[in-house]
């Protein structure tokens, strides 16, 4: 779709269905949201296949052009999302996606005036992220430093990574554990994201001063600050492992696969899953790390605006969700302990 984002192919049919001028409209969107707004691909396909959706069902209405797009017509789309099962947060997410481009339509000229501004979204169910207790975090990040860790001649429990070596996997079997350490003391050490983590440069990490500098959602950048067990498993990585793994590809990258690419985050996941698996911990994955950092942040005393700064959020209401999850735990050691609870 004028090669900005690669769809999928069910999507890439409706688009090519739609009548010319609706599907310029798409492409020409899709190119804002990509190069002006700095969203993510996953962002940009995702506001592309509910834009293609909703002209799809504008167009079996009788709608050719962008400019006969109504509001009716955007909340007729949106109930039959709902009736066809949609989850709130897809409903939710979809409202925004025809928000934005109507607003974008009605600044390019394409639409009259901006019909979905007063659209209303459905509001969705917001449920409690996952959080460890400290003593589980712990476990989980000082796991992969113990031999038991990775059974068997230097292989990653539950597969993790494919064995980098045949001719020494020891070495190997050793520099998988201490990249998994740093991985795991990095997500829950500074509450990063685990794209942010992977995208980790070894220039991005300034030892003396403990920080390192992460890029997040539209390209932003910040720097976030760890502590001495992150910075021990960073020392180890870097002199004892890293080297083990790196090959002329992997050029700066700080996390290594153990072929010597980059840290894909899909390994990440797995990684963090199959060691919280083998811990005997609940389901764990990187957001869960994240969340756990935050809230055990909150608990702890930290101000609600700086774990904002550290985690990155645009909006401090993304933020206020871990003090809910700080209230139901006050809640519940209030009712286990409380004599009038």
């Amino acid at each position: 779709m004028g090669g900005h984002v690669p769809a999928a192919n069910g999507t890439q049919a409706m688009h090519d269905a739609l009548p010319a001028p609706l599907r310029d409209a798409v492409d020409e969107f899709a190119g804002y949201l990509a190069s002006v707004r700095n969203r993510s691909a996953h962002t940009v396909r995702a506001y592309v296949a509910d834009l293609v959706s909703l002209l799809d069902h504008a167009g079996r209405m009788g709608c050719t052009e962008v400019a006969e797009l109504s509001l009716d017509t955007v909340r007729s789309w949106l109930a039959r999302q709902r009736t066809t099962g949609a989850a709130r947060t897809s409903l939710a997410r979809r409202a925004a996606a025809a928000r934005t481009f109507s607003a974008w339509a009605h600044r390019h000229g394409l639409l009259p005036t901006d019909v979905a501004a007063t659209l209303a979204s459905p509001r969705p169910r917001r449920t409690l992220p996952t959080v460890l207790r400290p003593e589980q975090a712990a476990l989980l990040v000082e796991r992969p430093v113990h031999p038991a860790a990775i059974p068997g001649s230097g292989r990653p429990a539950s597969g993790a990574d494919p064995q980098p070596s045949a001719e020494d996997p020891s070495v190997a079997g050793q520099a998988v554990r201490l990249r998994d350490r740093v991985l795991l003391e990095l997500l829950y050490g500074t509450g990063v994201r685990v794209s942010e983590v992977c995208g980790i440069d070894t220039a991005d990490v300034d030892q003396d001063r403990r920080v390192v500098r992460v890029r997040g959602k539209g390209g932003r950048e910040r720097t976030v600050p760890y502590g001495l067990p992150a910075q021990r498993a960073l020392d180890d990585w870097l002199r004892h492992g890293r080297p083990v793994l790196a090959v002329p590809e992997s050029r700066d990258a700080l996390l290594l696969g153990a072929r010597g690419g980059r840290l894909h985050p899909t390994m990440a996941r797995r990684i963090v899953g199959d060691h919280a698996e083998a811990a005997g911990l609940p389901r764990t994955s990187p957001h869960a790390l994240r969340h756990t950092a935050a809230t055990h942040l909150l608990e702890g005393g930290a101000d609600l605006r700086a774990v904002q700064e550290l985690l990155g959020h645009s909006s401090l209401a993304s933020t206020q969700i871990y003090t809910h999850v700080s209230v139901e735990r006050l809640r519940a050691a209030y009712r286990q302990a409380h004599p009038r609870a």
